[in-house]
């Protein structure tokens, strides 16, 4: 029994060794033991479903045209940025939308394959267009990056037992919704998970560089995060459950922001 369960845990292992990947930008590793073109099926079903239950703001409203606006923009600079790397496989399957929701949480998500939801709450607190951009490039960015498959597979391994999401679904298709929905940022519990701040972190640096290929200045992030900082000190904020504390993020984007004006197009 003891080597049969040595070879079982030796196999895990290679199995988890076999599943790492790197980030861009941070060149950080990270496990990853869903298939990203399961997860995107997986995300246009829940999109549907989130788009089903929420006011959607019409396209014909100035706020979801400016969101739409900014996406497009930064859409075209991700894609750009992918390319130019080799690294078009990495957003292979994505089908970009972008929709506003009358909603006045202070908010924002993006899902795999580019599902993009922003909240009308958080438009008085970009203010501006690119502040908007901003946002919506830290979003992306968490979705370029895989953060959402690397908690995924965490939560899979911790919850589930390591088995592949097919199974998952089959065995235990609510638990399984209920790791996607946490590991997406859709519930109020994203902030047990370990490695938060780091996602936060590197989500920063990439959307930077995207907002910047995209002809926004990234100068623009210290100002925004430093009325976020001031609105969170009146309202709980879900896009800050999870993120690093103001002074720290705010330190680490002004060390960042040389290397992110090498990309800036005016």
């Amino acid at each position: 029994m003891k080597i049969q369960h040595l070879l079982i845990t030796l196999a895990f292992t290679v199995t988890l060794t076999s599943c790492v990947e790197k980030v861009p930008i941070t060149g950080r590793k990270q496990l990853s033991i869903v298939q990203e073109s399961e997860l995107i099926g997986m995300s246009l079903t829940e999109y549907q479903k989130f788009l089903s239950t929420h006011p959607v703001v019409p396209e014909s409203d100035p706020n979801a045209q400016l969101v739409k606006k900014v996406g497009l923009k930064i859409q075209a600079a991700t894609t750009k940025f992918m390319s130019e790397r080799g690294l078009s496989k990495r957003i292979q399957g994505y089908k970009w939308e972008f929709n506003t929701i009358a909603d006045p949480a202070v908010n924002a998500w993006c899902m795999p394959g580019g599902k993009v939801v922003v909240y009308t709450g958080l438009l008085p607190v970009t203010q501006d267009e690119t502040s908007l951009a901003i946002v919506i490039g830290h979003e992306i960015a968490h979705a370029i990056a895989r953060h959402g498959n690397e908690r995924m597979s965490q939560g899979l391994i911790v919850q589930a037992g390591g088995i592949a999401l097919q199974a998952a679904l089959s065995q235990k298709p609510k638990e399984t919704q209920n790791i996607f929905l946490q590991s997406f940022g859709l519930t109020s519990q994203l902030g047990i998970l370990k490695y938060s701040r780091v996602h936060e972190s590197e989500a920063d640096k990439l959307g930077l560089v995207f907002a910047a290929m995209a002809g926004y200045d990234p100068n623009a992030a210290v100002s925004f995060w430093q009325r976020m900082a001031a609105q969170s000190k009146q309202q709980s904020i879900e896009l800050l459950s999870t993120h690093p504390s103001d002074e720290t993020r705010i330190a680490d984007i002004k060390k960042f922001l040389p290397e992110a004006m090498k990309y800036y197009v005016k």
